[in-house]
């Protein structure tokens, strides 16, 4: 049985891993919870989509057997007072930016494979650090008996990744939003040319979005995609990691980077 966790506000990415779950012939199941635990004091906790029924109907027509979608007093009982906290691949980057964030992320997770039970994981790879922490909860925790499968980026047609929050994007934002691929795709041009030293690579992506009028960037980083740690050679697995707002919306990206 295979699990695939969202938190709802469904879109053809989270559709694509269960449709690739269904036709490697895995029977499926969709967890939806909007998890209070991973919003900080001032993020969009209060405004993030919920449409549970139309998340249902998308989710059988992907070929899921059911959805799992608990009130907030199953999962979070009165007096819970538990956390699971990982250190290493939590510590910089979205760890920095969002303090409480992955507590949140990790605690839910693990809670989920405690409650549903299933032989496989599947993720995402837009939330590249969320991967690599969940991974490290799961080798720390003995959860390893369950597959962590981790799913390519979805992009659009116009190369942005997929993410329920691009639904607050206005039109012009949107324009706007894809100096982050376009970021990406900088990068790994310069690897693609031979440049191995990480930070050249990561201030290739950033004059892209720097050039972005309206786009903030909260970091772009060549790291490691297990620990996390910046790579300051690419001579092996690395990956180059943005985040970036457009007003009250925060966006993330990432792309593989294979040197020559």
């Amino acid at each position: 049985m295979t699990l695939v966790p969202t938190m709802g506000a469904l879109h053809d990415g989270h559709l694509a891993l269960v449709r690739a779950s269904v036709h490697r012939g895995e029977t499926v199941i969709v967890s939806v919870f909007v998890n209070p635990s991973q919003f900080g004091p001032y993020e969009d906790l209060d405004r993030y989509p919920r449409q549970e029924a139309r998340d249902v109907e998308l989710s059988i027509d992907a070929g899921a057997v059911a959805i799992f979608a608990p009130p907030a007093t199953e999962v979070y009982p009165e007096g819970f007072a538990t956390t699971v906290t990982v250190d290493g691949p939590a510590r910089e980057f979205e760890g920095a930016v969002r303090p409480t964030h992955f507590a949140g992320v990790t605690t839910i997770v693990a809670k989920l494979l405690l409650m549903v039970h299933p032989d496989r994981l599947v993720l995402g790879q837009k939330d590249a650090q969320q991967v690599a922490v969940v991974r490290r909860m799961m080798r720390d925790l003995n959860l390893d008996d369950i597959d962590l499968v981790v799913h390519p980026i979805i992009r659009d047609a116009d190369g942005l990744a997929m993410s329920s929050r691009n639904r607050y994007l206005h039109d012009d934002e949107r324009q706007i939003a894809l100096a982050l691929p376009a970021s990406l795709a900088a990068a790994q041009h310069c690897v693609a040319e031979g440049q191995t030293d990480g930070t050249t690579v990561a201030a290739a992506a950033r004059r892209v979005i720097d050039q972005a009028p309206g786009l903030q960037l909260d970091y772009a980083a060549v790291v490691h995609p297990d620990t996390f740690l910046p790579l300051a050679r690419i001579n092996g697995p690395a990956l180059l990691c943005v985040a970036a707002r457009i007003g009250p919306t925060r966006l993330l990206d990432n792309a593989v980077l294979i040197p020559n």
